[in-house]
């Protein structure tokens, strides 16, 4: 071969491996929070656009250039999340694969017995509370809590209630809601907010149940009508939007959204995941962007969202138990 060409192609392989290495360097600088993983997968049992791919998808964007990070958003569905949390658990504790957990994945875990529980993980961080509202389609004749349910007890049979997720944090609020009102209506479960959308829209639905985030285009189309916040106070950004309790029926409901990992990933990945959500909250854009979605923000670490969690499960337990859900 060639001397001359040889001497040309070394020069140019150099040439390569310098430049990626001045790339990956410039990648590492602009990270203001540095990990040692260029891509990590979010697992979410959502449907897309649901609530937690939502959630998921918009973190992605504002955390991945402060951690110099490709996050890539997986939407593995089925059994409530009993598919995703089985998929998490499964996955290499090196900090490359997180769930996104809200109180569906606890609620999976007491129901039924998935292959995989909400002990099978680990929760890494608390990231935000997350409101629910109770929304109707625009012309339901219906425009308060109120009113729905007198509705309700006129019309025995003939109401039927959504909410996403057979075993979701929604459904045992409305079931909750009717015990408390003292009205008899089935509570249709959905695998994603998406499909319940559809059957509100339709009228197949009186009512539906979820977060603010996930129905933003519906509410700028004009299409759906909010009639209630399950919080215990009135949201900063819909001060007009009165609460359940408020409206007569003394009920709250508390909703999270966290990460959580398969066991034993290393304390240092958790803390630098900790410092880089730290900073994305108190990003502007991100800021901007989740307040206009009502969540408020939570951030806690992996002790305290250890913590939150355990006694998060003795509260549900409770409920569930009052229901008479589970024994």
């Amino acid at each position: 071969m060639n001397k001359h060409f040889i001497s040309k192609l070394v020069t140019g392989l150099l040439f390569i491996c310098v430049t990626l290495q001045a790339a990956q360097a410039q990648t590492q600088t602009k990270a203001s929070v540095p990990y040692p993983l260029s891509r990590v997968t979010l697992v979410t049992h959502s449907s897309p656009g649901g609530g937690s791919d939502v959630f998921l998808r918009d973190l992605a964007r504002h955390l991945g250039p402060i951690m110099g990070v490709n996050f890539v958003v997986e939407n593995i569905t089925g059994g409530s999340g009993a598919k995703a949390m089985a998929f998490v658990a499964k996955a290499k504790p090196d900090g490359s694969v997180f769930y996104a957990t809200t109180p569906t994945y606890i609620q999976t875990s007491l129901l039924s017995k998935p292959e995989a529980t909400y002990e099978s993980l680990e929760p890494v961080a608390i990231v935000f509370q997350d409101p629910e509202v109770i929304f109707t389609r625009m012309e339901a004749p219906w425009k308060s809590v109120t009113e729905l349910l007198e509705y309700a007890r006129k019309n025995p049979g003939k109401s039927r209630w959504g909410a996403a997720n057979p075993a979701s944090l929604e459904r045992i609020a409305l079931e909750r809601l009717a015990r408390k009102a003292g009205v008899k209506v089935p509570i249709v479960p959905h695998e994603g907010g998406a499909d319940m959308m559809i059957n509100v829209l339709n009228g197949t639905l009186d009512i539906g149940v979820g977060e603010v985030q996930e129905l933003q285009g519906q509410l700028q189309a004009g299409k759906i009508r909010l009639l209630a916040t399950l919080s215990d106070k009135r949201l900063q950004l819909l001060p007009e939007l009165p609460t359940v309790k408020e409206q007569g029926v003394d009920l709250v409901v508390r909703k999270f959204r966290g990460l959580a990992g398969p066991k034993g990933i290393p304390p240092e990945l958790t803390k630098a995941l900790e410092a880089g959500l730290a900073k994305a909250m108190e990003n502007p854009a991100y800021k901007a962007s989740y307040t206009k979605n009502d969540l408020i923000p939570a951030l806690m670490g992996r002790q305290d969202a250890g913590n939150f969690t355990h006694d998060f499960v003795i509260e549900l337990t409770q409920s569930m138990r009052e229901l008479g859900v589970i024994k």
